[in-house]
């Protein structure tokens, strides 16, 4: 488990195990957003699978199935209610981290500037910058 923190209360992570869940509660983190889809994984670690075990394990969680190359504003609005209304520390996870960094980013557009939003999952080899317009656009609808 490879866990990147992207804000003090928002990290991503590539897939994680249901395994994973206790120690993932134990560091902290208080909500799970699952952002893969169902039919690009295993059932066993299907988002019925993963509820039950972080649910288990004291967890919150959140499905928000993101398909790469089809991100959705409700996509973008289901990561940012989720977000907000978490109790504490957050780990959002699909194939790789990075469409959890894509729609924490679009999500916050308005709420941090625009640099930062870019910047910080940059930290980890996220490349945001092909979302600066979008996250403009985002942020000066808000």
């Amino acid at each position: 488990m490879t866990i990147r923190e992207i804000t003090d209360n928002y990290s991503v992570s590539p897939q994680i195990a249901l395994e994973d869940l206790p120690q993932i509660a134990e560091a902290g983190y208080s909500l799970i957003i699952d952002n893969r889809p169902d039919g690009e994984i295993p059932s066993e670690i299907g988002t019925e699978a993963m509820r039950a075990a972080a649910e288990a394990a004291g967890l919150t969680f959140v499905a928000n199935p993101v398909i790469g190359g089809a991100i959705t504003m409700e996509n973008v609005s289901t990561q940012g209610a989720a977000i907000s209304g978490a109790a504490g520390r957050i780990l959002a996870y699909c194939a790789s981290g990075n469409r959890s960094s894509i729609v924490w980013a679009l999500s916050q557009a308005g709420n941090r500037p625009t640099d930062e939003l870019v910047a910080l999952p940059a930290r980890h080899g996220y490349n945001m910058e092909i979302w600066r317009d979008q996250i403009e656009a985002l942020a000066s609808g808000k």
